[in-house]
């Protein structure tokens, strides 16, 4: 399977995640982490719904909390791992995957608010200035829109209501 193939696959996963979040009334992002061929941890948004969200519980960060708790990742090739998320990662959870050394993500939808991929990290401390990373962006826009369309035209969700990222969103064709 080609790796645009491979990229799809696995971001149908993430979308599935987000689905999932947005099935609970959080915002829709949802996070797969892959090796080779295989997930080996999913994640998505919690907290973000109710009237005190927390701005922590971000699907990526999910993920890598999740990694976290798999033994043998120590013995993985980190070289061959891949992030997939339905936003474009925001400056925290950028930082956390540049530490956990993931050479490669790829993602739906871009943040026009608070993406953190487009960093210039040459003026950045070392742990997060010296890692090669391949982005690689828009793979499934389209799915990943609707389901931030459909989180910002419920009016039940006030989770980033009215912020530039919400209006962008709506604004969009979809």
């Amino acid at each position: 399977m080609s790796k645009k193939n491979n990229d799809i696959k696995f971001m149908k996963k993430a979308i599935h995640c987000a689905s999932v979040a947005l099935d609970r009334g959080d915002f829709p992002v949802g996070c797969v982490i892959t090796y080779q061929n295989d997930i080996i941890s999913t994640g998505d948004r919690t907290g973000s719904a109710g009237p005190s969200s927390n701005e922590l519980n971000h699907a990526e960060i999910n993920a890598l909390k999740n990694l976290g708790t798999q033994k043998q990742i120590s013995c993985l090739n980190l070289n061959q791992l891949t992030l997939y998320s339905t936003l474009e990662p925001c400056l925290m959870c950028f930082g956390a995957i540049l530490i956990h050394k993931i050479p490669r993500i790829v993602y739906a939808f871009e943040d026009v608010m608070g993406g953190g991929t487009s960093l210039n990290r040459s003026d950045l401390p070392p742990l997060y200035a010296t890692q090669d990373i391949e982005i690689v962006s828009g793979v499934c826009r389209q799915d990943s829109l609707h389901l931030f369309q459909d989180f910002f035209n419920n009016p039940k969700n006030n989770y980033l209501s009215g912020t530039y990222l919400s209006n962008y969103i709506i604004q969009q064709s979809g």
